[in-house]
């Protein structure tokens, strides 16, 4: 069979758009099935004998994979057995400052432009979490990813996280009076959101006040759980989405975790796209 040189042309064009479609979709799909866009590593702080095995690149696990393996390491590093130990106030602290490595933590500020302590509290509660809930794989990009999208890490009408992870200013989501948004009836009689008629969403990770009174965590030990601090906010999320999702390294899993978060595509995909972004400019 023989053919022309206009056959020959056209069937070159359709064999390199056919290339190029499925090398497109390819892409499309490893966005898609990594689901925690390659569930970045954090690096926990230690003591230096124990530097060389945990000091790892907080991206080397790959997608698909948690923080679990390189918890599992951090037994000899300080604050970070998976053990509440002991805030400056005395009481339990599941997220001790010293729990994320701070020479980590400057690096991928730089390399992210996530803002320092935000960044200490995606990748302390990432560590928290892959102790209590081995099986769920969640990243901190993910964290991060949603608190870009909730408050842009805090900073949403310029409020901005202090040093002790404490938001200074206020942040709230619309008021739920099913206007523009759903409509969810007053649960706390104002005491988080400052409404006794309609809830709110509160706080940096934006969690609303009946999921709080169910999931409101105390991670930094000042013995209240507050959704106005980042580790205690950091930490809740982390807890709703594990037992949302259930494990966070399948696509499906975390795509039903961040459904449950905010049940609206444009939303998933938003996180989606930040988790991605910053594991591969923290990788």
């Amino acid at each position: 069979m023989s053919f022309t040189k206009v056959q020959v042309v056209l069937l070159v064009a359709v064999l390199v758009l056919g290339l190029s479609i499925a090398g497109w979709w390819a892409g499309v799909g490893r966005l898609a099935v990594s689901g925690d866009a390659g569930q970045a590593m954090p690096v926990i702080a230690a003591e230096p004998a124990a530097q060389l095995t945990t000091q790892q690149d907080p991206a080397s696990t790959g997608a698909g994979t948690g923080p679990a393996g390189q918890a599992g390491q951090a037994d000899a590093a300080g604050g970070a057995s998976g053990q509440a130990t002991a805030s400056a106030s005395g009481r339990p602290a599941l997220m001790p400052a010293g729990l994320v490595s701070a020479s980590w933590v400057a690096q991928e500020t730089v390399a992210t432009g996530i803002p320092a302590r935000a960044l200490q509290a995606y990748a302390g509660a990432a560590i928290v979490t892959a102790r209590q809930h081995p099986g769920c794989h969640l990243g901190w990009n993910t964290l991060a990813g949603i608190g870009m999208e909730e408050s842009a890490h805090g900073t949403t009408g310029g409020a901005y996280i202090q040093a002790d992870g404490q938001v200074h200013g206020v942040i709230l989501g619309p008021v739920l009076d099913g206007g523009s948004y759903g409509k969810v009836p007053d649960t706390d009689h104002g005491a988080l959101d400052g409404n006794t008629r309609w809830d709110r969403a509160v706080g940096p990770m934006q969690i609303l006040p009946a999921t709080w009174a169910r999931y409101g965590v105390d991670a930094n030990g000042d013995g209240k759980a507050d959704p106005n601090q980042i580790d205690d906010a950091a930490l809740t999320a982390a807890d709703y989405l594990c037992t949302a999702g259930g494990d966070l390294g399948t696509a499906a899993g975390w795509v039903k975790a961040i459904h449950a978060y905010n049940p609206n595509d444009a939303y998933i995909a938003a996180v989606r796209d930040y988790a991605n972004r910053y594991a591969q400019e923290a990788g």
